[in-house]
């Protein structure tokens, strides 16, 4: 017997025909005894459509009203894979993200889980069902519903998978696993049969889309393996673990991402005294803007102004305008200047710890392609460079091809 989570994307339930396709297959491969949850996201393009639909109200972010709105697309999807499964001859029963026993923080749009009381899910399976359960949303002690952000359902089957010490948690996508980087813009990506959490955390939050940062970091809380895999053929996909094989571990880069949904935010002339930064960056995080790749500049040394350059998601920046124009009012800064037409492009790996010149050899790859960096930060397991958004492709291609064809040999 096996408690097993699978995680269902929306272009996999975009159709009553593709939600039978997975209720079909989900019966083919599950054992006698195996208890299953199957955790879903809207079908389709309907998110995309909720989204369009509120801006034919309103340009401003109402985020508890958005997301009251947005939960309702997976609650579609549970009812309709609920009634394929009971069709088929097998109990199952749907329920939303807090009927699941799902709790978050108040940050809505980009909600994180604080806890999972799967008693009702436990219940539904001893009475034989298989239950299906809303992905991208949970519910705040006040009992608003929130959702969690881009990528929010993989989170939520990790989660559940974690609380219920399910054996392993399936996300089914339309790709066949993880690849060395996006095949559509590097042709000679491959895939890998294994990752490390680590390596898998950061390529999820430097852009690569198959899996969203908080899924992994549950999945390590949890020590619950992840096997990412296609919805449309029985391969063996990409398992994310802790320890990988010796093989694996020869490796020095793991991946290639990249991100364009990000802008670049460049505070000119600001105050250069000890308490500024501080007070930029705390009311951005009280309006729970994300901030990476922070420089700061002096110009001379005396010098009483400096400029502070960092980047924002793109979903962030008109929120993030709007606190740094208000904030013009009691903080000397000279301009607030946003590029939104920006990228960045990364290379991730648990091998390059301890091994010097990677970091040579990708800006090397990038001067030879002439494609400028305008912004360098690393951490223990990546290097990310922020570029020009029409040459982002360019420079994942020549790094991808340069540096992880090169160690394949």
């Amino acid at each position: 017997m096996a408690l097993i989570v699978k995680k269902f994307g929306g272009s996999s339930v975009a159709t009553p025909e593709k939600i039978f396709n997975i209720v079909d297959r989900v019966l083919r491969e599950k054992q006698a005894d195996d208890k299953i949850v199957i955790v879903v996201s809207a079908m389709g393009d309907t998110t995309d459509d909720l989204v369009a639909l509120a801006k034919q109200v309103t340009s401003k972010p109402y985020g508890r009203e958005m997301d009251r709105l947005l939960s309702t697309g997976e609650q579609v999807t549970i009812a309709l894979m609920a009634m394929a499964f009971n069709e088929r001859g097998q109990k199952s029963v749907s329920l939303t993200g807090d009927q699941a026993g799902i709790t978050t923080s108040d940050s809505f749009n980009k909600g994180r889980i604080l806890g999972v009381d799967p008693n009702r899910v436990f219940e539904a399976l001893d009475a034989g069902n298989i239950v299906v359960v809303a992905g991208f949303q949970g519910i705040t002690e006040y009992g608003d519903m929130v959702t969690l952000g881009r990528g929010g359902s993989d989170t939520t089957a990790v989660a559940l998978a974690g609380a219920m010490k399910a054996d392993v948690c399936e996300i089914f996508t339309d790709v066949d696993g993880v690849y060395s980087t996006d095949p559509r813009v590097a042709k000679e990506a491959f895939k890998l049969e294994e990752v490390t959490y680590g390596e898998m955390l950061e390529m999820a939050r430097l852009g690569a889309g198959v899996m969203q940062p908080r899924a992994v970091e549950m999945g390590f809380r949890y020590g619950v393996p992840i096997h990412v895999r296609s919805t449309f053929n029985d391969k063996l996909g990409t398992i994310i673990r802790e320890d990988y094989t010796v093989e694996a571990n020869k490796r020095v880069i793991t991946g290639v991402a990249d991100d364009k949904n990000t802008a670049k935010v460049a505070l000119v002339g600001v105050e250069n005294k000890p308490g500024v930064a501080a007070t930029v960056f705390k009311a951005l995080a009280a309006k729970n803007v994300d901030v990476d790749m922070i420089v700061q500049s002096i110009r001379s040394v005396g010098e009483p102004k400096t400029d502070l350059i960092f980047t924002v998601a793109m979903d962030d920046v008109v929120l993030a305008r709007e606190v740094l124009e208000e904030l013009q009012e009691t903080v000397d800064i000279e301009a607030v200047n946003i590029d939104e037409k920006m990228a960045k492009v990364s290379i991730i790996g648990a091998g390059m710890l301890g091994q010097p010149g990677v970091a040579a050899q990708m800006f090397d790859i990038l001067s030879k392609e002439g494609i400028n960096i305008e912004i360098i930060s690393t951490s223990e397991i990546s290097i990310s460079c922020l570029v020009d958004e029409d040459r982002v492709k360019d420079a994942v291609r020549v790094i991808h091809n340069g540096l992880l064809l090169d160690q394949r040999g």
